[in-house]
């Protein structure tokens, strides 16, 4: 039997920061109370006016290609997930895999808003699986939503970030890698959030842009709370019955990076104690589709997941997507 195994990851960050006290004196009234102790934000890293998601991407495979030792012209595939992308076509994946070198790789995007790049490595380790001509698959999750963000509207300004983080998928014959997954999506909330100019329903115009609202990222409606605080408990106990796995056997549990105190409740809603997840949104602010590759790599270089254990990582997003998957390390 083929198993899909993690062999490598890395991250990247732009190198401005942009911290609580700035987007408090830019909006004209302090956020940082509710935004450090409720999302627990504190900062949060943007793209310079001429870096783009292609940009991230690229360095963050990059690093995830030194971890793991395989080189980029070993790569059968490279999936990139993202909701920002390079262009509207073609896809953002292709860039990168130009700018590595990945010339044996095929290519294809992925957008599941926020939900992206877990989708996607559930889709990358069922290549590898099915059919043995891909051997390494490159996975990335890149966001350069600051691009997309109207530095007026504090629902939006202050949460979201940019970043990237990827990993390599290897094909094995030697134990699990890849243990089980589950998706979930609930169409009705596709007019909740996200950027509704830009596409066909809304192409953008003279008219649209002066308008100014929906060539943004905004919250149109309110998501309620449950979504995500019975929505990530119920998906994850699906996912460890499907392994054959108990909430004991899982070290780590990785969640979405938009908001701590959801974590915290979410954590306590399955009875764990908060040292078995791992956050970087204090540090790194909200990046979306990247956020759980990028935490990912953070929690393995803390020392939070090592060789042999097993972890879950459970992420959602605009549309409404979720996905969840159990790897053994």
């Amino acid at each position: 039997m083929r198993y899909a195994k993690i062999v490598g990851t890395g991250s990247y960050v732009p190198e401005k920061i942009l911290t609580n006290d700035d987007l408090s004196r830019m909006l004209g009234e302090d956020i940082n109370e509710f935004v450090s102790q409720i999302l627990g934000i504190r900062e949060r890293h943007i793209c310079a006016p001429d870096e783009s998601t292609a940009d991230l991407a690229t360095a963050a495979a990059e690093r995830a290609l030194t971890t793991s030792g395989v080189k980029a012209e070993d790569l059968d595939l490279i999936v990139l997930a993202t909701d920002t992308p390079e262009y509207v076509s073609p896809a953002t994946s292709v860039v990168v895999q130009y700018r590595l070198g990945a010339k044996s790789a095929g290519t294809f995007d992925m957008n599941c808003a926020c939900a992206g790049f877990v989708t996607a490595l559930d889709t990358a380790s069922k290549y590898i699986i099915a059919d043995e001509s891909y051997r390494n698959v490159l996975v990335i999750g890149a966001y350069a939503m600051s691009k997309y963000v109207d530095w007026t509207d504090k629902k939006t300004c202050t949460i979201f970030a940019d970043g990237a983080g990827a990993l390599v998928l290897q094909a094995s014959t030697d134990g699990p890698g890849f243990l089980a997954s589950k998706l979930v999506a609930e169409g009705s909330f596709h007019d909740h959030m996200g950027i509704y100019a830009g596409g066909t329903y809304m192409p953008v115009t003279e008219e649209v842009l002066r308008e100014g609202t929906w060539a943004k990222l905004r919250f149109a409606k309110k998501y309620p709370a449950e979504v995500n605080n019975e929505g990530w408990p119920a998906i994850v106990r699906d996912v460890l019955r499907k392994a054959g796995l108990t909430l004991d056997d899982i070290p780590l549990f990785l969640f979405t990076q938009v908001n701590l105190s959801t974590i915290k409740e979410v954590m306590s809603r399955l009875d764990l104690p908060m040292s078995r997840t791992h956050t970087i949104m204090g540090k790194w602010g909200y990046t979306g589709s990247a956020c759980i590759p990028m935490v990912l790599d953070d929690a393995i270089r803390e020392g939070k997941l090592k060789r042999g254990d097993n972890f879950v990582m459970c992420a959602s997003g605009g549309g409404l997507n979720m996905a969840c998957v159990a790897f053994h390390y």
